[in-house]
């Protein structure tokens, strides 16, 4: 399965669309782009993969795994870049800003169902970030 997250850059914030075969899955919130910088850039463009992870702060998510110099970049729920990721992409339902959105755990739920059915499957998951 591919996923192709289209962003668009803005000086406060990263805000993207996520979508499959076509189909929008949800809209993305991310950091701005600041060189790709530890906990404070959203990751460069590219191409990686998608695999399940567990933590006790976020329970069952996704991590993007080979972000070059990056470690621990998460699917998680957030509506707020700036005040809430260090790196991330948020799922968001609806955009509300740059960096800005809302109801983020139902967008995050909704990509967790896709991508895990898709793992459980055998399938691998490749992220395209354009």
């Amino acid at each position: 399965m591919v996923l192709f997250l289209t962003r668009t850059y803005f000086p406060d914030g990263t805000n993207g669309k996520l979508e499959c075969e076509g189909k929008l899955i949800c809209k993305t919130i991310e950091l701005p782009w600041k060189m790709n910088e530890t906990k404070v850039s959203c990751i460069p463009e590219g191409k990686y993969f998608i695999r399940k992870r567990y933590s006790a702060k976020y329970k069952w998510h996704m991590e993007v795994v080979d972000v070059p110099n990056r470690k621990f970049i998460l699917f998680h729920p957030a509506n707020n870049a700036q005040k809430e990721l260090q790196g991330c992409i948020a799922p968001v339902t609806k955009l509300s800003g740059p960096g800005l959105g809302l109801m983020s755990r139902k967008a995050f739920d909704k990509l967790k169902a896709f991508v895990y059915k898709a793992l459980e499957n055998g399938e691998s998951v490749v992220l395209i970030v354009e």
